[in-house]
């Protein structure tokens, strides 16, 4: 294997702190810069970055472009040539201003790593991506199982993501103290709930129905009467309980939030699978909410309202992210567009 290059690795290292402390990246956005610089490195077979080479440049763009996916097999697609060429040309940007190798590398040299236009179009395209009907998840919570705590537990929590339209990792690090039942409200803390970007903000639940809302109502009283405090998880995180011949006595809830948001995504799978339902994500649950504000006919003041209870300080990104109408919807309302000059050719 080809030997490591010190000053590479020393880069590497430091613009991966620049990023967390300067440009003040989340963790996931850093591991895939750090994937993206380290890709190309291993191309140059770890050669040093002040030998900076076009040509070579051109190949590991050629290479990327056939690359395939191991699970599937697929060639990669459009969308991660692009992000990795991306993250690899903020990288070179970022080292034409570092002492040991800015005379080697300007920025003008980085450009090099820009996709064709034609990838960046697809990679960059907006597809319009359904969430679920409200009556489609009416009829998973219908399908779920009630009989135990766990399993009470966990159709609280998909009543909780289309009542509150919280994102999954707000969803595993709520409190019971974030909870005002009285005044149908959740508060959404970033100094406790891990919101995008750490934004505070509070969300009123929204009108998706009595009956969807009772769901997680009851579960929150369930949990303050059976002696859980303010500081308690909302959705705890379950454990198996063995028995002296080693086998799974009981699953019970304990008082620990879970580490990361798989285990949400796996309660939605299972739950869409047991209806007979397409799996949806509990993020396209803010889908849902937007579309079905289109049906409310809300008005200017009430979409902003609507906007502001998912997070977003300008309205529009909540039209922009979520708002995308679908293919037979947008058809239906063209065909319903009554001209006014009828008398024009």
């Amino acid at each position: 294997m080809p030997k490591r290059t010190p000053l590479n690795e020393r880069l590497k290292r430091h613009y991966l702190q620049f990023l967390k402390e300067v440009k003040r990246r989340d963790t996931a956005s850093i591991d895939a810069a750090a994937k993206a610089i380290e890709r190309y490195d291993a191309f140059m077979k770890y050669r040093d970055f002040r030998k900076f080479n076009t040509d070579a440049i051109i190949a590991f763009k050629e290479d990327l472009a056939e690359l395939r996916n191991v699970r599937t097999g697929e060639l990669i697609s459009a969308a991660t040539i692009h992000s990795t060429l991306a993250a690899i040309k903020a990288f070179f940007i970022w080292l034409a201003d570092q002492p040991e190798i800015k005379r080697k590398i300007t920025y003008s040299l980085a450009n090099w790593f820009n996709s064709t236009e034609n990838l960046s179009r697809v990679a960059t395209a907006r597809r319009f991506r359904p969430g679920p009907s409200l009556d489609q998840i009416r009829q998973v919570l219908a399908a779920m199982p009630t009989g135990t705590i766990v399993q009470r537990r966990d159709r609280a929590l998909m009543a909780a993501a289309i009542v509150t339209g919280a994102r999954d990792m707000a969803l595993t690090t709520f409190k019971l103290k974030h909870v005002d039942l009285d005044a149908r409200l959740i508060e959404q803390d970033a100094r406790t709930v891990r919101t995008k970007r750490a934004k505070t903000f509070t969300t009123w639940f929204f009108p998706v129905g009595d009956d969807i809302e009772a769901i997680l109502i009851e579960w929150v009283k369930t949990l303050r009467t059976s002696g859980c405090g303010p500081n308690d998880p909302l959705f705890p995180k379950s454990k198996a309980v063995m028995g002296k011949d080693l086998q799974i006595q009981k699953i019970e809830l304990t008082k620990d939030h879970w580490s990361n948001a798989n285990p949400v995504r796996m309660i939605f799978k299972t739950a869409f699978a047991a209806a007979g339902l397409p799996y949806f994500n509990p993020h396209s649950f803010r889908k849902t909410l937007v579309q079905y504000a289109y049906d409310l006919d809300l008005s200017a003041e009430q979409m902003k309202a609507w906007s502001q209870n998912l997070g977003h300080d300008d309205v529009m990104t909540t039209f922009c992210s979520y708002g995308t109408l679908p293919p037979a919807r947008q058809g239906q309302l063209i065909c319903g567009i009554v001209r006014k000059d009828r008398s024009a050719p």
